[in-house]
């Protein structure tokens, strides 16, 4: 017997989603009667989701799988402020344009993973600009302002933290959080959303919402959220040496993504494959009793298909075959253009690891070469005065370059 009678929730615990719930049995006992509506909302900081937000739109799938409507709220109107939660300093303020552009990369990702429709259970995607823009602060103060305690604002860890250590936290950022309460009033009244999800960093905006419900409309919502994932050894999940792990391709190809998957630590394995995968559970018991290798390849290909598709997942995992274990040369690596002028002069080995984006500076790339990682064509080099030219072109028109025995790109001159 499951510790939930709601299948939805069942799932989530299952596969290890749950950190906290606001009166967990009244929303089982919901869930079990039948469908209900809940949200997810994500900011338009970047034209990309990253792979924390991965963990956020499985829920959102899970949800629609047992039954339930799963509604993406895009901030097309709180990403004017920007979310201060554990924030150092205060976020870039963006534009209207620049947030349109990145709500329409953002949007991507949804349609690879959730189905849209009008369907009883098909998700829904909304903009909080569409009734944030048109408040009229006043009244606002007076309707909505008025239910907050700044006591209990200041009591919160988002921004507990940041006054602790003496930095800033602006007026502007501070009406964040009673934007985001808001935000779920507004979604209750329009589409009888009951439930709002997100990262355990978010539990105090969420909270904020559920009791700005009562107060205003005396009506019951709910907040769950899901642990802030970081690996067996401390590290924050979807870090690497170069940025964070995207999940548009165009800004983290999908044998990246795979080799990010593949590297996991072993201690990790199976948690990530009930959490990135859509693999039964059943099955994944099985994998991660078999060998740990064998099963970080079909972590990598599961959650890889996930983001970008199977025939993407494959093409990645034939890759990484070719390139490691066969030892050849597979053309569908990333590829990094150079112009034809920049190779004929020969271009630096420094400039050539930054271009490919193997490292984040010189400094890192010459730390590689001098640490004997760095190859050009499988040949070690460990002159960091050493030039790449139209010599080092394979017959197939490339210069691989690569950092260690799994970091590998091509030049390609044009």
């Amino acid at each position: 017997m499951g510790k939930y009678k709601s299948d939805f929730l069942q799932t989530l615990e299952e596969r290890g989603f749950i950190h906290q719930i606001s009166n967990p049995e009244k929303l089982d006992a919901l869930c079990a009667a039948g469908p209900i509506s809940a949200y997810i909302g994500y900011d338009a900081t970047a034209t990309s989701l990253h792979i924390g937000n991965l963990i956020t739109v499985t829920m959102l799938h899970w949800m629609q799988e047992t039954g339930h409507k799963p509604i993406t709220l895009m901030g097309g109107g709180t990403s004017l402020v920007g979310d201060p939660s554990f924030k150092d300093e205060q976020r870039k303020l963006l534009g209207h344009e620049e947030i349109a552009t990145n709500i329409a990369g953002i949007k991507k990702i949804f349609s690879r993973i959730l189905k849209f429709g009008d369907g009883k259970t098909d998700a829904l995607m909304v903009n909080n600009a569409d009734w944030l823009l048109g408040l009229k602060y006043v009244d606002f103060l007076r309707d909505v302002g008025r239910h907050f305690s700044v006591n209990r604002m200041l009591s919160f860890d988002s921004v507990r933290l940041r006054l602790d250590r003496e930095q800033s936290l602006s007026f502007l950022e501070f009406n964040y959080m009673i934007m985001q309460g808001y935000d779920f009033v507004e979604l209750s009244q329009r589409h009888d959303c009951v439930l709002q999800m997100g990262g355990s960093d978010q539990w105090g905006n969420i909270i904020n919402g559920v009791d700005l419900s009562h107060r205003m409309k005396g009506k019951q919502l709910f907040a769950l959220t899901t642990p802030l994932l970081t690996t067996s050894s401390g590290q924050k999940m979807g870090k690497t040496e170069n940025g964070a792990v995207w999940l548009n391709e165009e800004l983290f190809s999908p044998y990246d993504f795979w080799q990010y998957f593949r590297n996991t630590e072993d201690a990790d394995v199976n948690r990530f494959l009930k959490i990135f995968t859509r693999l039964p559970l059943s099955e994944i018991k099985k994998i991660s009793n078999a060998d740990i290798n064998d099963a970080k390849k079909i972590l990598a290909t599961a959650a890889t298909a996930v983001v970008h598709g199977q025939a993407a997942a494959d093409q990645a995992q034939a890759t990484a075959a070719a390139t490691f274990e066969q030892g050849a040369l597979d053309l569908s690596l990333p590829t990094v253009e150079i112009s034809k002028t920049e190779l004929n002069s020969g271009i630096g080995l420094l400039s050539a690891i930054v271009k490919a984006g193997l490292a984040a500076s010189n400094g890192e790339a010459r730390r590689h070469i001098k640490s004997g990682a760095a190859r050009v064509n499988d040949i070690q080099i460990t002159d960091e005065r050493a030039t790449i030219s139209e010599g080092d072109q394979l017959p197939e028109g490339v210069i691989k370059l690569s950092l260690g025995k799994k970091r590998h790109v091509l030049l390609r001159a044009k």
